[in-house]
């Protein structure tokens, strides 16, 4: 259903970023496709008929956890039910691995219907202190809640977690 981005479809998965995610949320255009070089990130996107894309999933694999850094359908593809399909998609290809991402707290109608979109797939939020760091210069640290797929984790594996992200995602 997916498949691994080729570096010609970058403009429109930026596009469906920029369109779907405040700022502070995702890097620079040349931040962001610089990523493509490391062999530890990854972006699969779900393509139309005619080669456009309806939706991506960037991820970001380590040895013990994978981490959905972004995950965007393109608007006019929403409510077709190709973001549960994805994430279904994904938790398979990581099996035997922790699945985690990122959710705004429940401060807002959006974040928590973000958050119940992410429930009804099988993800839970871990109620750990948790903040992303600025993703890139010029970008604030925003206060975050870190969801994992298939259950909560303890506390340890929550800091081991957060310790990863901190150092290989935001540098």
């Amino acid at each position: 259903m997916t498949e691994r981005l080729d570096n010609k479809d970058f403009d429109e998965v930026f596009s469906i970023m920029e369109m779907s995610f405040p700022s502070d949320e995702y890097r620079t255009y040349n931040e962001q496709r610089s990523l493509l070089d490391n062999r530890e990130y990854s972006v699969y996107v779900l393509k139309r008929e005619d080669g456009r894309l309806k939706a991506f999933i960037a991820v970001w694999e380590f040895d013990d956890f994978a981490f959905i850094e972004h995950f965007a359908v393109n608007p006019d593809c929403r409510n077709e039910g190709i973001g549960a399909a994805m994430l279904k998609e994904l938790s398979e290809k990581f099996t035997g691995k922790t699945l985690c991402l990122e959710v705004e707290l429940p401060d807002s109608e959006m974040a928590r219907r973000r958050i119940g979109f992410y429930n009804r797939n099988n993800f839970f939020i871990n109620d750990y202190p948790y903040t992303q760091p600025p993703i890139s210069k010029g970008k604030r640290s925003i206060p975050l809640c870190i969801m994992t797929y298939g259950g909560r984790i303890d506390k340890h594996q929550f800091e081991t977690i957060k310790n990863v992200l901190y150092k290989r995602v935001y540098g």
